[in-house]
């Protein structure tokens, strides 16, 4: 979308690059004055975002609501939360032909550097949303958040609200499942089934139904405070679209609800009107997966796992299909795209090679053996065989990979399979390490009362698990420095109610070219920084 846009850079605002927390405002502020906005001023009642950040530059998203027609919107991007020592300011417009969603993406701003906005428009003005570029060159730390599986009728979202306190985040990885395909009454808590009832109550299929599920969760207050507060970088996973979604159809599709192709091709468009994710391919051939460079620190590299190329899941008792090598989760297109990705990396010496995606990863029984979780990885032992051979042949020593979608909290050391070649103690055989996050609010596994056993024969077989908590929702902070990558996870007591209580579960560090996570004593200290002297008012 077309923006006209002027900068206004003065020496005050460029000082800000050495302050990563400069003029930080308290969530618990921003949050109530957020709420004073939304009742209000209804215009902007979904709030803010921003996401896909760079070091030069962020995108920033709203949507209007009561209007008709073409609607123009003034944004404003400072580098103080009074926005008074404005950055970057214009005007773009939106409509019904993007549900009145707006994108605007900011260039030419100053590396790991925070900011903050407002949208005006129908004589309304948003909340001041905050967010952050990434670092540059020379950076010496990133710090993340990792998120999934948002399920609204199953929970509220205390994971987003403990997220949205944190001050000393760069950003927040959404690793899939943002909303829910189904109807109501299917896959909910009957204990808040009347607190938190699904919009529209019917199982969504068409792009007016993908459009009323984003507007119902991006109502939610601690879902707006979490983008209030900082950028986000998202990737789908399979209920964007329907369970179990693959690139032909999906397990939760059937003939009678219409052309599959459309289903996609809706819920892929009302995912980009929705999200703050920069919009590439088209609606025929909807591209998500892209890297985000961290200096010589990192390389983030995300991955479309369901839409491009993901063959047909099998049985998972069918060995021969299991290990198939004509069958891709990636495809080869993307494959192609992640090769390159891993080799420019490896090239220009960067130290970790991060891999955000949805499923898991590591392998969960032998080769040559049934079983496993066929949606994931291990339903397609080629195609990871694949990517092994990558970290192998570009010789990558720090190679983390980010997922989500099994509702639980997991850590993985990643041999190329469950065998005596992989030692538990040192690491040795392993080629990187996997960090699974629990859910925002869907159900785990497990429940309290079978968890021990159920998690011990799992623990057994598996020794390069080095964690697992399959009863606990919450989320996990990544801290990553050139010396070593820390991974905690904090995980709520309840999700059954509006809660503030969570509890630090478990730290695991993984020390640059060890491949091989080992236990944290205490989780990574915030960060803070003193405000820089008041620059002069514009």
């Amino acid at each position: 979308m077309a923006v006209t846009r002027r900068r206004f850079l003065s020496g005050s605002a460029l000082s800000l690059a050495a302050a990563p927390f400069a003029d930080l405002v308290r969530p618990e502020d921003l949050f109530a004055a957020g709420q004073a906005a939304r009742a209000a001023a209804p215009v902007f009642r979904h709030g803010v975002a921003s996401g896909d950040p760079r070091a030069d530059a962020v995108l920033l998203w709203t949507r209007v609501s009561g209007g008709s027609g073409e609607v123009p919107v003034r944004w404003t991007l400072a580098s103080n939360p009074t926005l008074t020592r404005v950055v970057a300011r214009g005007e773009t417009r939106t409509g019904e032909s993007r549900d009145f969603t707006v994108k605007v993406d900011v260039t030419g701003l100053t590396p790991a550097t925070t900011y903050y906005y407002r949208f005006e428009a129908l004589g309304g003005r948003s909340v001041v949303g905050r967010t952050r570029t990434l670092p540059g060159a020379g950076a010496a730390r990133l710090r993340m958040g990792l998120v999934s599986c948002s399920n609204y009728p199953y929970g509220y979202f205390n994971a987003y609200a403990r997220i949205a306190e944190r001050a000393d985040l760069d950003v927040v990885l959404h690793l899939g499942d943002y909303i829910y395909d189904y109807q109501q009454g299917r896959y909910v808590d009957p204990d808040l089934a009347s607190a938190r009832p699904v919009d529209p109550p019917t199982e969504i299929l068409a792009l007016a139904d993908y459009r009323r599920r984003y507007a119902l969760y991006r109502s939610d207050p601690d879902l707006q405070a979490a983008h209030q507060q900082h950028a986000f970088v998202c990737v789908w996973d399979d209920h964007e679209i329907a369970n179990n979604a693959w690139k032909g159809g999906a397990e939760n599709h059937q003939p009678d609800e219409g052309d599959y192709g459309a289903r996609r091709d809706a819920a892929y468009r009302a995912y980009l009107e929705w999200l703050p994710v920069r919009e590439t391919g088209s609606a025929r051939q909807p591209l998500l997966y892209r890297s985000f460079a961290i200096g010589d620190l990192a390389d983030l590299v995300m991955l479309d796992t369901r839409f491009i190329g993901r063959d047909v899941q099998v049985d998972r008792m069918n060995v021969a299909a299991l290990e198939d090598p004509r069958r891709s989760l990636l495809g080869p297109g993307q494959e192609g795209w992640l090769e390159g990705e891993l080799y420019e990396s490896a090239r220009a010496k960067t130290r970790w090679q991060l891999l955000g995606q949805q499923v898991m990863f590591a392998p969960q029984v032998p080769a040559g053996e049934g079983g496993g979780n066929a949606d994931s990885w291990d339903g397609y032992r080629v195609s990871r065989s694949r990517v092994f051979d990558m970290v192998e042949r570009h010789q990558l020593s720090n190679f983390v990979v980010f997922t989500g979608d099994v509702h639980s909290s997991w850590a993985y050391d990643l041999p190329r399979g469950i065998s005596d070649r992989y030692d538990p103690a040192t690491g040795r055989g392993s080629l990187g390490v996997e960090i699974v996050c629990p859910a925002v609010s869907s159900p785990p596994p497990f429940t309290a009362a079978n968890a021990a056993e159920r998690m011990a024969p799992i623990l057994k077989s598996r020794p390069h698990a080095r964690f697992l908590d399959g009863v606990s929702r919450g989320y996990v902070v990544v801290d990553v420095t050139r010396d070593r990558l820390q991974a905690d996870w904090w995980l709520l007591d309840t999700v059954k109610e509006k809660s503030t209580a969570q509890r630090f579960a478990k730290g695991l560090v993984c020390e640059s070219g060890s491949r091989h996570l080992a236990d944290a004593s205490a989780p990574v200290a915030p960060l803070t920084t003193a405000d820089p002297a008041p620059a002069p008012r514009d």
